[in-house]
């Protein structure tokens, strides 16, 4: 078959890793282990702290970084009213009640 109507995975089952080509259309579904983070080790973070970062300007890239938007105005949220403690959940119904929210 051409390449485009084959798909290969490898896939991890209870023997270990398996190799599995299969037609298309497939359906493929994926494991929770998919996305774990790989956490960087000791001596990769020392190696990093020791790299020098080139310093490059927008220019040199060819990228314009004129600003494209206007700000008109710029106003806080208004403030939200302290909350009240009930008791009990028979006067929270009518304070619900009152505030006709029920």
């Amino acid at each position: 078959k051409q390449w485009y109507q084959r798909r290969v995975a490898i896939t991890a089952g209870d023997g270990g890793l398996e190799d599995i080509s299969v037609s298309l259309p497939a359906v493929i579904s994926a494991d929770l282990r998919l996305n774990e983070p790989r956490y960087a080790t000791l001596p990769n973070i020392m190696k990093a702290k020791k790299k020098k970062i080139a310093k490059m300007d927008p220019a040199s890239l060819g990228v314009d970084i004129t600003p494209r938007l206007k700000i008109l105005n710029v106003v806080d949220p208004p403030v939200r009213q302290a909350g009240d403690k009930v008791p009990d959940v028979s006067t929270l119904m009518e304070k619900l009640k009152e505030k006709g929210h029920l």
